[in-house]
């Protein structure tokens, strides 16, 4: 008895539709949609002070925020609160004033409290918080002295908080890829640092102008952008410090006795050496590296968006661009992540106290004329 064949063409066909079911099986496997997780705990913010920046620019970017919301706002004006309030959904319960500040304590929705006020009332108002066991987010600068950011740390350690400080820029993309580029030697080791912050200053009865709330002048509120961008694009903590500081006589912006313009030049222990411009009387905003094969550089590069990067060789310039990110939001989420996961923030107290002891001696220079040295 003869056993039954089968064709080639019927092995192939029966093969081909064995593959094609498998394959269609596989299709049909992949295409399973799957059930996303439960959603991330965003983590409570209380804002303490509701000045422009607050209401511009923090309140607005926690819509762009994975890992943070905003439950309680702190201000000397209630109606102004009460507003704010309505527009980003804080109940009544999530409203302070400064001499109910305190009773953030008792408040389980608050994890981080932020505080945006005056340079002058940043040591007061974070060392409460951490009193009152919540971590702390503190805008730049830290505090007016050396001595009182040294403060605000031993309260965050003895109240086993963390406190963070608000170097927005060591969050945005692009200063994160400047960075990058300089430490990794992109294009050789870096040789020369140039770091420009200022803007022409307007109301002349704002606190930013009042010595005792500021501490100083531009370089206290711009200028510590290009002295901050200098360090983190060295990575390095400079050694010497020269400076010169002009202040146009009869300006009545500056009849407080805070500085208009001051020029400061920081040698760093590699050999690096930057040269930064702080001014309230002119527009400023760009950070230079010049390496041994290229330059790069962000103009403008501490701006709220719209930054832009340039790659220089010979005599072609490259444009690079970046997705643009909300820097608060990623400044705020970075926070959050730390908290959760009880991690180090990459801008610590000790990082702003390092700024304040430089800015001290930056003001040193300028006064006497005379080259400051510091450990590195």
């Amino acid at each position: 008895m003869r056993t039954p064949t089968t064709s080639r063409r019927q092995f192939l066909q029966a093969t081909g539709l064995t593959v094609a079911a498998t394959s269609l099986a596989g299709v049909r496997a992949r295409a399973q949609p799957r059930l996303p997780g439960p959603p991330e705990k965003k983590l409570g913010f209380a804002i303490v002070g509701l000045g422009s920046l607050s209401i511009n620019q923090i309140l607005p970017a926690f819509a762009h925020c994975r890992h943070a919301r905003v439950t309680a706002l702190v201000s000397g004006d209630a109606a102004k609160a009460k507003t704010l309030a309505t527009a980003y959904g804080v109940p009544a319960s999530g409203l302070y004033s400064y001499d109910t500040y305190d009773r953030l304590k008792d408040n389980p929705d608050v994890d981080i409290v932020y505080v945006v006020l005056p340079n002058s009332m940043h040591p007061e108002y974070t060392v409460r918080a951490h009193t009152a066991g919540k971590h702390v987010l503190c805008e730049k600068p830290m505090a007016n002295t050396p001595q009182e950011c040294e403060t605000m740390i031993a309260a965050a350690t003895a109240a086993g908080k963390k406190l963070m400080i608000g170097y927005r820029l060591r969050y945005e993309p692009y200063n994160m890829a400047m960075i990058r580029m300089a430490r990794e030697q992109e294009f050789g080791k870096p040789k020369v640092i140039l770091c420009e912050a200022g803007f022409s200053i307007g109301d002349p009865k704002q606190w930013r102008l009042n010595k005792q709330l500021a501490g100083g002048g531009s370089l206290m509120d711009i200028g510590i952008y290009a002295l901050n961008a200098a360090r983190y694009l060295s990575g390095e903590e400079p050694v010497a410090i020269n400076a010169f500081s002009y202040t146009t006589p009869g300006d009545v912006r500056f009849a407080d006795g805070v500085e208009e313009t001051i020029n400061f030049q920081l040698r760093f222990p590699s050999g690096i050496l930057a040269n930064c411009v702080s001014s309230y009387g002119v527009g400023l905003n760009r950070f230079r590296v010049h390496a041994e094969k290229a330059a790069f550089q962000l103009e403008p590069a501490l701006s709220y968006s719209d930054l832009r990067m340039q790659v220089i060789r010979g005599g072609t310039v490259e444009l690079r661009s970046l997705p643009e990110r909300n820097q608060f939001a990623l400044e705020m989420d970075h926070m959050a992540e730390c908290v959760k996961g009880n991690t180090e923030p990459r801008t610590p107290g000790e990082e702003g106290l390092k700024d304040l002891r430089a800015m001290m001696a930056i003001y040193e220079a300028a006064r006497t004329g005379k080259t400051v040295t510091l450990n590195g």
